[in-house]
């Protein structure tokens, strides 16, 4: 018989997808008519966006959420949170990749992890263009809509293109060379304009690896669960207070981490 903790995590994975799939149509419907949104620059960055949109759909997972599980806490890019001591953490991004939203691309998704007891347990990711929903519970396998998954068979940094992401929370001198050793050693890269689908995209054996040198909670705790499940490795994102400052992502199959790995220490030689 399944254990109390496993049973909660079972409703809550079903109750993410479903959430999901809610905030997706809610997106997606404002990002038919995103002409007539009103558009906010986040702390006088201008790469840093937000818009209506964000924040309805923000708060449109944060009611069901609590509608369904009024005890767990709740963390999200646009309204915060994530201070309650409850064994579960909502961790959502409404839209990751706004800018991408915003001029009519198609790179941007709905991110939700929960965190249980300190420990990533449950990865969704819903991109709404393409009715795909990339999920997966913590030992559960991960799974594209009904069909599993698994990471780039790859060996070598040629065997794919990697994804790669940045901000302006980190210095081009932080970025730049970590590109520049990857196209030395053989490698291609992309950048999206939204982390979290990247990461699923990882997950879903399309990428070959993901890179970033700062990356928040929510943009990145739902892959890294995804990769793992997926039969990837990652970096312990949690370390050092992850969860509220942000920290390195890597991802990868265990053959191709090990390289970026090298790569990463060796741009700071």
């Amino acid at each position: 018989m399944a254990s109390t903790s496993e049973q909660d995590i079972a409703a809550r994975y079903r109750f993410a997808c479903d959430v999901a799939q809610q905030a997706g149509r809610l997106a997606y419907d404002f990002y038919q008519r995103r002409q007539q949104l009103a558009v906010e620059h986040k702390g006088g960055d201008l790469q840093d966006v937000v818009s209506q949109a964000d924040r309805e759909v923000e708060a449109l997972t944060r009611r069901l959420i609590a509608q369904r599980f009024p005890q767990d806490d709740f963390l999200g890019e646009e309204s915060g949170g994530g201070h309650a001591a409850a064994p579960y953490t909502w961790v959502v991004d409404p839209i990751d990749g706004t800018a991408c939203f915003l001029n009519g691309l198609h790179t941007w998704c709905v991110s939700i992890g929960v965190i249980f007891d300190g420990d990533p347990v449950i990865g969704v990711i819903y991109d709404p263009n393409h009715q795909e929903m990339f999920h997966a519970r913590r030992g559960g396998g991960a799974f594209l809509n009904h069909a599993p998954i698994n990471v780039h068979p790859g060996r070598s940094l040629r065997d794919g293109v990697m994804g790669v992401g940045t901000s302006h929370r980190v210095t081009p001198e932080e970025f730049v060379p970590f590109v520049s050793l990857l196209l030395h050693a053989g490698g291609m890269f992309i950048r999206s304009g939204s982390g979290a689908l990247m990461t699923a995209q990882v997950a879903a054996g399309r990428l070959i690896g993901y890179y970033e040198p700062h990356m928040n909670a929510w943009d990145s705790l739902p892959g890294m669960l995804l990769v793992q499940e997926a039969g990837g490795v990652t970096n312990d994102f949690l370390a050092d207070r992850g969860l509220q400052k942000g920290n390195v992502a890597l991802m990868a199959n265990a053959e191709i981490y090990s390289q970026l790995r090298e790569l990463i220490q060796q741009q700071v030689k």
